[in-house]
């Protein structure tokens, strides 16, 4: 990989739980981010899924400064953005610009398509002196495939997807480097969504940008993606190029959620094998220890609960060429099935309780925690 312009390491963003009206006592704490780590090279995309709850949106925050981490580093080719002085701070911010989920709120109603893409102009001036941003807002609508002469026009003037293509138009208005794409495309119909991604692709080609593309469907973030994160309770739980992750998933999680993405052909459709998990996502307020992900997994056993796993390529494809050579943080990464043994300590490691987490229905109906031994991916 090229090296990295955008650094993180350790991130961790808790919220605090407190008691008692007059004199407030913390009794603990949400931990929406707890140890994220990850790094952006110069012109890639990197996409970050998971399920809604898990975190993404709070990292997305976190770099652009929206939230403040309660621990960890986030460096911008080498400054550590946490503990920039304010000065230093609004030079760094001008580079890592972000694109909101929602064009219908996150665009003030009260204001022209023009004050709102020139905002920017107003804090940064030294991009765009007060002559010429009216021509930088047209050309930026042109660049974003508007027509320049909406500029005088208001937000509810705009279809959903308009109202993106002017958020980009914000986004792209100070020339950063990094854009931090925060589910850009949820809200919009599928037809529109296909126009967007192509809208940034194009932008990512034309003005050499590095995207953090946050989503919770797997076919966009394919398309868009060179390398994918996927998150689990606040962690990235697996991470590697697009091909690794959708053709070669290591972790349980990232198994259970491809089984998930619909299938067009029919045939393909009924021979793939079916991962069905049970149980609730645990609370980000009560997370399990050991693997937080081992509650609702089908290989969990007794270590699981004792031992966090670390996110590092499984010791058993560290000398090899093979595709599954990627981050991934499971104790049997190499195992597609584990079936509990005495010697092994049956599934004390799903919640300690012995029940089962998970059901992998394949093509012959079979349970994982029944039949042969473990196989290898």
């Amino acid at each position: 990989m090229a090296e990295a312009i955008l650094e993180v390491r350790d991130l961790h963003k808790h919220y605090p739980l407190t008691q008692g009206i007059l004199f407030k006592k913390q009794v603990g704490a949400v931990k929406a981010v707890d140890g994220v780590d990850f790094d952006l090279a110069a012109g890639e995309t990197l996409g970050i899924v998971g399920e809604s709850g898990c975190g993404k949106s709070t990292v997305a925050k976190m770099l652009v400064n929206l939230e403040r981490p309660t621990s960890g580093t986030i460096r911008y080719k080498g400054d550590d953005i946490t503990k920039l002085s304010p000065r230093a701070l609004k030079a760094v911010r001008r580079n890592i610009q972000m694109v909101f989920q929602d064009p219908y709120t996150s665009l003030n109603p009260r204001m022209t398509v023009g004050d709102i893409i020139g905002e920017p102009y107003e804090i940064h001036p030294e991009v765009a002196p007060k002559g010429d941003r009216r021509r930088k807002v047209q050309d930026l609508l042109d660049v974003v495939g508007l027509n320049p002469e909406y500029i005088n026009r208001y937000p509810h003037q705009f279809s959903g997807g308009q109202r993106q293509r002017i958020g980009i138009a914000r986004g792209l208005a100070l020339q950063p480097e990094i854009i931090v794409a925060d589910e850009p495309v949820s809200a919009l119909d599928v037809s529109v969504q296909a126009q967007v991604v192509n809208l940034l692709e194009n932008l990512q080609t034309e003005f050499s940008l590095s995207y953090v593309f946050i989503a919770h469907d797997l076919s966009i973030v394919r398309h868009i993606s060179d390398r994918v994160g996927v998150m689990y309770l606040g962690r990235i739980v697996e991470i590697g190029t697009d091909a690794q992750i959708y053709d070669h998933p290591t972790h349980p999680y990232t198994q259970a959620l491809l089984s998930a993405v619909p299938v067009p052909d029919p045939e393909a459709r009924a021979h793939r094998e079916r991962i069905i998990l049970t149980g609730d996502v645990p609370s980000p307020a009560n997370i399990p220890s050991g693997c937080r992900f081992r509650t609702r997994c089908w290989k969990a056993q007794e270590r699981c609960a004792l031992e966090v796993p670390l996110l590092a390529v499984p010791a058993v494809f560290r000398l090899t060429d093979s595709p599954a050579k990627h981050d991934s943080a499971c104790h049997f990464a190499e195992e597609k099935h584990v079936v509990p043994t005495e010697e092994n300590g049956g599934n004390g490691g799903n919640g300690g309780n012995g029940r089962e987490g998970t059901e992998v229905n394949g093509a012959g109906g079979k349970e994982s925690n029944g039949g042969e031994g473990p196989k290898s991916l």
